[in-house]
């Protein structure tokens, strides 16, 4: 299960996406319209705008939009910000890799092997499904 974290950043970036026209939006604006507790949101904001998935403008017309494009933002990217590692087990992590303390032998573990290919899959299916992606699936699904 995705953190509270990651799905309002993803509700955040659809919600910039569909009003990058308009420029710089708010985020009293993004929190009204999507249901996100506004501190809450203006933290994710701001990781995301550290990871330089954002920028921002200062100022009475200011607010966040998107600094990559709907087709550069996987979700991958997005779900690492917020809750670290992709994978059920700490010795089949990408970034964040940890020795199992239980492991005997990494090379011959079948658990480990398993869990390999989850995380993989996974990830695959994370890299894959980016923010343009996800609009494409609401308007398909809206029809």
């Amino acid at each position: 299960m995705i953190s509270k974290k990651s799905k309002y950043a993803i509700n955040a970036l659809v919600y910039l996406a569909k009003h990058k026209e308009q420029g710089p939006v708010s985020a009293h604006s993004i929190a009204e319209s999507e249901n996100i507790p506004n501190k809450f949101l203006e933290a994710i904001l701001l990781d995301l705008k550290k990871a330089g998935i954002l920028s921002s403008k200062k100022g009475s017309s200011g607010g966040y939009y998107l600094h990559k494009t709907p087709e550069e933002i996987n979700m991958a990217d997005v779900m690492r910000l917020f809750d670290g590692a992709i994978a059920y087990l700490p010795c089949v992590t990408y970034k964040y890799y940890e020795r199992c303390e239980e492991c005997k032998d990494e090379v011959t573990c079948g658990i480990r092997d398993a869990f390999l290919d989850l995380r993989n899959q996974t990830v695959e299916m994370l890299k894959a499904n980016t923010l343009s992606d996800l609009m494409a699936r609401e308007a398909r699904l809206k029809k």
